[in-house]
Parts: C-alpha cells; structure tokens; sequence
C-alpha cells in the first residue's frame, strides 16, 4: 500500500514519506513510452518549428502549439542547453583531459594544508569567539542562530577540504591525504572512507538513472514519486516547495547516509556506516576491501559523538553543544546538500541510461554555478567550478578555475553554467523538478503526473 506512509525518504524530488527500500523490477526497455522530443532552443529544423523559452530564469512555461505530446516546459537559465544531447558530438575523456593545461593536475602539499588551515582556523576562531562574548541565554538565540550560519558556513570549506583528500587532489603524499581527510570529515560526523568510495561511484555514473549515487531523481510513477505528488497535491505547490526544501537541507544528509535515498535504484537501501546493507552483488556500494574501511570510518565519526557527549557531561547541559557545535553542523549540512543537488539537477538538464550514457556526457551533465566571491572563497569554488572537477577530480580547487577556462573556450556547446541566481534556481528545482520520464532517449524533469509513462524500476 503506497498510501502508508511509514518510513522518511528524501530524494531529489523531494521529500517523500514511503519506505527506504527501492525494489528494482525489470530492466528491460521493452514497454516504455517515447516522446518526442523538441528541438533545443536556437537549433535549426527544416521539419519542426523551434520553440524559444521566455523567462527563462524562473522556468515560465514555453509550450508548442499544437503539440500533442508533452514537450519540454520550462526552462533555466541555460535555455535548454543539456538537452537533445544524441545531436551532439561529445569528445572522449583523453581529449577533453588534454585541452586542460597541464599544471592543473599538479598537487601543492603546502598550498593545500594552507587552505586546510584558513579553513579551520576560521571556523575554530569563530567558535572560541561565540564560546567568550555570546552569553548562553535564551535572550541571545538571534546571535546564536547567526553564528550557526556564519560559522557552518566557514566550517563548510572543511569538508570542501576533507572532500578534495577524498579524491586525491590534496596531496602526492597519501599518509598526509587521508589523515587530514579522516581528521576532519570525522569532526563533521562524516564517514571518510565509505563516503570517499560512494562519491566515487557518483562520478563514475553521473546523471545516470539507475546506476548514479547521490540526488538520483524519482522516476513517474514509482512508490516515492507517488508519494510526492500526492503530497504536492495536498498541500498547493507553494507549501509544497517550501516544506520539501526544509526536508531536503535538514534530513536529506544524513538520511542519505543511512538508507541511501537518492542513491542509484540498482544498490538498495545502503548505509555508510554498515557495508552489509544495500545490493551484494554487482552493484555493491562497498565490495572488497572497501568493507573493512566502512568499519575504519565508523571509528572516527564514534570517537567524535563520544567526545561530543563527553562535553555535555562535563558541561551538565547538552545547550552548549548545541549552541556550539550542532547549529553549524546543520548549516554545514545545507550548503552540502544545496551544492551537490544543484551541482546536478535542473528542469532542463536530462539523465541517461544503457548505451544513451557514457563518462564525458554525465560530466558535461554538470553545471557551474553563481555563488558570489565570498562564498568561493570560503568553499573554495566548489559551486562554480565543478564541471572541471567532473571531467577530472584530481584536479586541485586552486587550479580549477584555470581549467574551467579551458573548458568553456573549448566545448561552449557542452559547458552548462546557469547564471539564475542561486535562490530562484533553488526555489525551481524544489518545485519543478519532481520525477523523471522517458523522452525520446533521454530522461527529463517533469511536475506533473503521467500515468501513460514507464519507470524502470516497480
């Protein structure tokens, strides 16, 4: 009974209240609807009218006349650039690799313990400083809510930092790489080494319906997409967008962590902290000995809460905790999760499956973003470089932006940056972007119900 809600799930579609296990049915293509396909905006046709988007920016509806079949609806900034992606001749990874200048996959030991060290000093400074001049009162709550933002955000270029040890763009030196990595990823309560392989798996299946991990979209008519739409139903699409983006940045991470929502539907529901949970087989999220290093990364993150509740005791109150650690953890999460949903999800950009995917057309799937100087400063470019970081992550963040140059001056058909700023992109992608369905040989975002439509999984 998929109206029984019993579980809490979170995917890229939104906040859907149904059980954490994903059941993968038939694979097979056979049965499956194919729509036509609409031109991308500004491509010439001799046999079909091209339809141009209008406001782009807030995902107006730009429908055909006369079009019997669902078409593409709304638009981002990027007018549709991603999609129609079989007209278009994608290079080979070697040949995108070498339109990026060498130096760029050079690792500074020093220059990243640098960046290591603005970032904790920042984020330590900023704790000792609320700890000494914001009283522990009710009175003070504003001040210290605005310090969780504040000091969640610095303490976000950490896991930017501990990210970039997980791919092996921090340092030559592996000892170095991942004592910083563990240090710090286990002091945010994230497991280094599990989320270092299923962020892995990520990269090697972007913007692939079945196989991706991580903001992996509900397919229509699927038990977690039904769920969505019954409750953007009920509540209107306002309340709707706003309840589920209050669910995504809250309960999206760690829920992520735990049962592996919007993780790929070919791995079941996996955990982090427990390689024994999920699919066992070929599509295990931890196999081998990465098994082992689930259980080595489960040490950091329960040393951490152990000394975490050490505190509190010592303290005889858990407020300070929460004052000190727990609110910027939150925020910490936010930006997290804003940046890899947004990173990967927007009304016009497709996934894939079978033969239609491959490792450049994923990586070109991602798109740069505009985050403003001080937030690239303090994460490091993780928002506005991160199609470089697709086509190569070893590349280090203070060489991103060179790389991001090259790429743009030599594939400004497959680049994607969308310049709607950052709140409206948001606002879009929680309410638009609810379930995909198959159109043509691409599977595309969709707000409303199609009941004619066929998932691939049950």
């Amino acid at each position: 009974d998929h109206d029984e809600m019993s579980a809490l799930a979170i995917s890229p579609a939104g906040l859907a209240l149904a059980s954490p296990l994903r059941v993968t049915g038939d694979k097979s293509t056979a049965g499956r609807v194919a729509l036509r396909v609409t031109p991308r905006p500004g491509r010439s046709s001799a046999k079909r009218a091209v339809v141009v988007p209008t406001a782009v920016a807030t995902g107006t509806v730009a429908t055909p006349s006369g079009d019997a079949n669902p078409s593409q609806k709304y638009y981002s900034g990027m007018n549709g650039k991603a999609l129609n992606a079989e007209e278009k001749q994608f290079p080979t990874m070697a040949e995108v690799l070498n339109k990026i200048p060498k130096h760029c996959f050079v690792k500074d030991t020093a220059k990243s313990l640098m960046y290591a060290a603005i970032s904790t000093a920042i984020t330590v400074g900023l704790g000792l400083a609320a700890f000494a001049y914001i009283p522990m009162t009710l009175a003070y709550l504003p001040a210290w809510i605005a310090y969780a933002f504040v000091a969640g955000t610095a303490s976000t270029g950490c896991w930017v930092v501990a990210h970039e040890c997980g791919h092996g763009a921090f340092s030559d030196n592996r000892a170095i790489q991942d004592t910083v990595g563990y240090i710090l990823h286990s002091l945010l309560l994230v497991p280094y080494f599990s989320w270092q392989r299923s962020h892995a798996v990520h990269h090697s299946r972007t913007n692939h319906v079945m196989e991706g991990e991580t903001h992996v979209p509900a397919q229509v008519n699927t038990p977690d997409s039904d769920v969505v739409f019954k409750l953007r139903d009920m509540l209107g699409e306002g309340p709707f967008t706003a309840l589920n983006l209050v669910g995504v940045f809250l309960l999206g991470w760690p829920i992520y962590l735990l049962t592996g929502a919007s993780g790929g539907p070919v791995r079941g529901a996996t955990n982090h902290f427990n390689p024994n949970a999920g699919d066992q087989g070929k599509h295990a999220l931890f196999p081998g000995k990465w098994r082992g290093k689930v259980w080595q990364s489960d040490v950091g993150v329960v040393a951490t809460i152990g000394a975490l509740a050490a505190w509190a005791v010592s303290a005889g109150s858990v407020w300070p905790v929460a004052a000190l650690y727990l609110g910027p953890y939150l925020v910490c999460n936010f930006w997290l999760v804003l940046y890899t949903w947004l990173q990967h999800t927007d009304v016009d950009v497709p996934h894939f499956e079978g033969d239609q995917w491959n490792l450049v057309k994923g990586a070109f799937m991602t798109i740069d973003r505009p985050y403003g100087s001080i937030y690239d400063f303090l994460h490091h470019r993780i928002g506005s470089t991160h199609v470089a970081h697709h086509i190569n992550h070893t590349i280090p963040h203070y060489h991103a932006k060179e790389a991001t140059e090259a790429l743009k001056e030599a594939y400004p058909d497959l680049y994607l940056y969308d310049p709607t700023p950052i709140v409206t992109a948001t606002w879009r992608v929680g309410s638009k972007c609810i379930a995909v369905y198959k159109r043509g040989n691409e599977w595309v975002f969709t707000d409303e119900r199609m009941p004619d439509a066929k998932p691939l999984i049950a």
